[in-house]
């Protein structure tokens, strides 16, 4: 089965293909915006930050090629304090839009709540469960954010707003929301170089989490290979 991974950045896109001795040769394909590198069974790209770029580019990689049968976004992320520590790994069983809605007098309304639009998307169980096992990560809702978290205040909101969040990135949904409108099933990966809350530069450990990455998708081929006889659907 062969994946696409999205990422939002080059370094993360290394870590990725880092996993299999990737060298400069690496096959390369160009598509809008990005280049795909293939490594392994994985087509890899950055995408850039956010959920619109990401959206974005997911869906232009998606539509230069129909052989995927799974995309994953893939990168480094906070991680809630008390749940995910930094150099640990997140997969979410839900991937959600933090933001997506409206602020009224009464507080923050999700777009569903407002009667369009979706806030979840749910990767198959059955391949959280093992790709987990596989690489020691914890499970638990991936918040998509439009705005890193800099305050206590902040990561309070959204952990009693969302009691099962392990982890905030700013891609996950928008690639979620490409998967979908193809019919594909998304799994998103994440490992931890900050906590959630006070923006302190100083204390984050980018290039722990990105090692991190690599070793993950180091061990995820066995995992793949045995889930294609999964119903790849499942939920």
């Amino acid at each position: 089965m062969r994946v696409l991974v999205v990422t939002a950045v080059p370094a993360e896109r290394d870590a990725v293909t880092r996993a299999f001795g990737a060298a400069p040769e690496t096959p390369v394909r160009r598509v809008p915006g990005a280049e795909i590198h293939r490594a392994g069974p994985f087509d890899v790209l950055a995408g850039g930050a956010g959920p619109g770029a990401a959206a974005a580019s997911a869906a232009f990689g998606l539509a230069s090629d129909g052989g995927y049968g799974l995309v994953i976004s893939a990168g480094i992320g906070g991680g809630f304090a008390g749940v995910a520590p930094v150099g640990s790994l997140v997969v979410a069983d839900r991937i959600g839009a933090a933001d997506l809605g409206a602020e009224t007098a009464t507080g923050f309304v999700p777009v569903t709540e407002l009667g369009f639009g979706r806030t979840w998307h749910l990767p198959p169980r059955s391949l959280v469960r093992e790709v987990a096992a596989a690489t020691g990560a914890l499970t638990g809702d991936i918040l998509t954010v439009s705005t890193v978290t800099g305050s206590a205040d902040r990561a309070a909101a959204l952990l009693a707003a969302h009691p099962r969040a392990a982890a905030e990135s700013m891609e996950g949904f928008g690639v979620a929301e490409a998967a979908e409108l193809v019919g594909l099933p998304v799994l998103e990966i994440r490992a931890v170089s900050n906590a959630v809350g006070p923006r302190d530069r100083d204390a984050w450990r980018i290039g722990d989490a990105l090692a991190a990455l690599t070793g993950a998708f180091g061990k995820l081929v066995p995992v793949l290979e045995g889930w294609t006889h999964h119903d790849r659907h499942d939920s």
